[in-house]
């Protein structure tokens, strides 16, 4: 394989609660309409990504996958993951409230759905001043306190609220109750799943009337009723953490993140990896290049997402100021 930064076409998802912040705040050319989410780099099946750029334009994730195995993901990703890409990245565009849902655990979701579960990380990149989200149970609910709420309507008094400003970061592990609220743009990290328990979503109707579909009784067995206070990964970005590249955000069996303020260019040794790299640009600009490739660089703006595949030994960002998320598995 030719190593290279790989950059993939967006896949753009209406959704009922989506609008146009995915063109406003990360330049997208987004249709018009109600856009929830760009798939920046899917194997999810019916929604894999395709290649954009340089010696393997046309190609799809799996293409790769197929034809390079290890070269791509690496061995000891393979040797985890099997050749399932086993990360999903996405920009979400919540112009109104989310349903309130949750993700079965890896055993629910292969028991049920022959899937993964489905852990994330949220970033948030722009949110509208007192813009919140759901995350996790308020101290002292149990299944019967939940279902009762559910059927009288007040489920959110039992839900923990945390209002967000951009660059906050949280760790939604599978059996947590959640929603994104109306007024945020974020990044999403997340095991490749698109399995999702609907609980409440506000009674709203779409254009023919019609409500959309509850997994009451599949939800109820896969939350996890217990009261945490561990999701917010930070509250916001210090000083002294300006002056480092690195500062790690989470480190989990399923992925990993790294945030990077770079206010000049560095080069990545990435010899002693045995797997991919993700790079989401999430402010300023850069250029990423590979050392054995450079005429093969990604100019990459806000809002772009580039594959770093396993047999890139070594790589070149240039940028005057960006920060960026790292992940890997």
């Amino acid at each position: 394989m030719q190593p290279y930064p790989l950059v993939f076409s967006p896949i753009y998802k209406e959704r009922i609660w989506g609008g146009q912040g995915l063109r406003t705040f990360l330049n997208k050319d987004i249709p018009q309409g109600q856009i929830g989410e760009s798939w920046e780099l899917s194997g999810v099946e019916g929604s894999v990504s395709t290649v954009s750029n340089g010696l393997y334009q046309g190609l799809s994730l799996n293409d790769l996958i197929q034809a390079f195995g290890a070269h791509l993901l690496g061995q000891s990703t393979i040797d985890r993951f099997g050749k399932a890409f086993p990360i999903l990245i996405k920009f979400l565009d919540a112009k109104l409230d989310l349903s309130i849902q949750v993700h079965p655990s890896d055993e629910l979701a292969r028991e049920r759905h022959d899937s993964f579960g489905k852990n994330e990380m949220w970033y948030i990149l722009h949110a509208d001043p007192n813009a919140k989200l759901i995350v996790g149970f308020k101290e002292g609910v149990d299944q019967e306190k939940y279902l009762n709420a559910l059927r009288e309507k007040r489920l959110t008094d039992l839900l923990e609220f945390h209002k967000v400003k951009p660059n906050d970061a949280f760790f939604i592990d599978t059996g947590t109750i959640h929603a994104i609220g109306a007024g945020i743009v974020l990044a999403e990290i997340q095991q490749t799943s698109d399995i999702t328990y609907r609980v409440y979503d506000f009674d709203r109707t779409d254009e023919a009337g019609n409500k959309r579909a509850l997994h009451t009784e599949l939800a109820k067995d896969a939350l996890n009723y217990d009261h945490k206070t561990t999701y917010k990964l930070k509250s916001e970005t210090t000083a002294e953490a300006t002056q480092a590249p690195f500062s790690t955000l989470v480190q989990t069996p399923y992925f990993s993140t790294n945030e990077l303020c770079l206010e000049s260019s560095i080069e990545r040794d990435l010899a002693a990896n045995d797997h991919f790299l993700i790079y989401l640009v999430v402010e300023g600009q850069a250029v990423f290049e590979s050392a054995e490739l450079p005429d093969l660089s990604v100019d990459a703006p806000v809002g772009t997402t580039i594959l770093i595949p396993a047999c890139c030994k070594k790589i070149r960002i240039h940028t005057n100021s960006c920060r960026l998320l790292e992940v890997f598995v």
